[in-house]
């Protein structure tokens, strides 16, 4: 399921600052391919860095403080090479295992890092609740220094990021072509004005010493016409078809992929687009029929719980988003839609299953605000009152809102059990807001 910041698509517009942060299990699964044995090749650990899209037609991407990348959706939508993607993840990884952000804010003066520090602020807070729009508040503190100037790198430094990703790119037997295609594309953009060109240009500034030593690269690397595996193709014909479906219109989603096409990718676009489009007459046959193809596709099966549920049909939804998480059980963001549909279905054993898939979510997504804020229903339907406020006072806590976070973890410790697990956690939020001064 394409999410918000975490919040069904449909249901919320959240804004971090400049940036809206998207959610889907499918996507990020993707990304995550490609990512994780460039992260290995630089001796980083996967699993601490985390991995954002942004919600933009912008071809960019990004790395801050806390190991955090930011790729644009842009990006990936405008990009039909998987190893082009590749690439920018490996230049963005060079930045990461080089420290550059720290550099780059160090050489900050006084009021530019105060300004940083209110950008980065509200990004962490986005990232941290899961819910893009809780850092309005951060991110405004920074408005007066655009994104593109303090993610800015010289080109020294530029180039170091491009030779380590081009090892990398190397240690994992992949090419450097898509890279070099990609910088091609911007190479003439150094001739336009800073306001005309892409801001991944204005954010990497290239130069032809750099396209000079990736052209060398390619003649010398043993690597450079290894092919990217099929599968790795088909992952970005299908990710970029989701995010075609879900973020353009209809009408633009259907030119770019015609009923003629009856790829599977050109499928998925048409069904998520039909479905946008409330047309379930069309959507649902389509994704019944992909269904059919691939049985063992959890993301056909969340498609599908998707369209149900948002059209009232929880039942058949439940049974839809229970085979997605059959299917895939190490995706803690299908566990959150299923949840989702049991607590709308309300009966007192399906708001019992959705507590139990909603904790095992979060024992992954712990910064997901709109996992805690589900959990904390379902406990209170289940008339576990005390359960309900320590849940919801993480909810709180995670989307900034302090002063209800507090009142409600004061509520938990007063009703849960002594020495509790609940317990413990709902003392550790009130340490943690006084600590802060919250």
């Amino acid at each position: 399921m394409l999410a918000l910041g975490g919040i069904p698509w449909t249901s919320v517009e959240a804004q971090t600052g400049q940036l809206s942060l998207l959610r889907d299990a499918e996507i990020e699964d993707t990304i995550r391919v490609y990512a994780t044995p460039l992260f290995e090749a630089a001796g980083l650990d996967p699993t601490a860095i985390r991995i954002h899209l942004v919600d933009s037609s912008q071809i960019n991407a990004f790395v801050t403080q806390g190991n955090n990348m930011f790729i644009f959706s842009g990006l990936l939508t405008q990009t039909n090479d998987p190893n082009q993607i590749i690439g920018v993840i490996a230049h963005e990884t060079g930045h990461i295992a080089g420290g550059h952000v720290l550099r780059a804010q160090g050489a900050a003066d006084t009021a530019s890092a105060t300004a940083i520090l209110g950008l980065l602020l509200g990004v962490a807070v986005a990232v941290a609740s899961g819910e893009g729009g809780a850092a309005a508040a951060g991110a405004t503190l920074g408005s007066g220094l655009a994104t593109s100037q303090f993610l800015s790198f010289s080109r020294n430094v530029e180039s170091s990021a491009d030779q380590a990703a081009l090892a990398y790119l190397d240690r994992t037997h992949q090419s450097a072509r898509g890279l070099n295609d990609l910088f091609k594309k911007f190479e003439n953009q150094e001739l336009l004005s800073a306001g005309s060109q892409d801001p991944y240009m204005r954010t990497h500034p290239l130069s032809g010493e750099r396209m000079q030593a990736i052209q060398r690269h390619l003649e010398e690397s043993p690597y450079t016409d290894t092919p990217e595996p099929a599968d790795l193709q088909d992952r970005q014909d299908r990710m970029v078809a989701k995010l075609v479906g879900y973020i353009e219109r209809p009408r633009t989603v259907l030119q770019r992929y015609p009923e003629t096409d009856q790829s599977i990718p050109a499928r998925y676009a048409r069904a998520i687009a039909y479905y946008r489009d409330k047309q379930m007459d069309e959507a649902v046959p389509l994704v019944d029929g992909l269904i059919a193809e691939e049985q063992d596709n959890p993301y056909f099966h969340e498609l599908k719980g998707q369209m149900l549920f948002e059209t009232g049909n929880y039942a058949p939804a439940i049974a839809s988003y229970k085979t997605a998480v059959e299917l895939a059980p190490d995706q803690p963001l299908l566990r959150i839609g299923y949840a989702q549909a049991l607590i709308e279905n309300g009966g007192e054993g399906d708001l019992t299953i959705a507590a139990s898939e909603l904790e095992t979510a979060l024992q992954v997504e712990s910064r997901s605000s709109w996992a805690w804020r589900l959990l904390g229903i379902a406990y209170g339907k289940l008339g576990q009152e005390a359960r309900s406020a320590m849940a919801t006072a993480e909810s709180a806590y995670l989307v900034g809102d302090r002063e209800r976070a507090r009142y409600l973890a004061e509520r938990a410790v007063q009703g849960l059990e002594y020495g509790t697990p609940e317990w413990q956690r709902a003392n550790d939020l009130l340490s943690a807001l006084e600590v802060s001064g919250g």
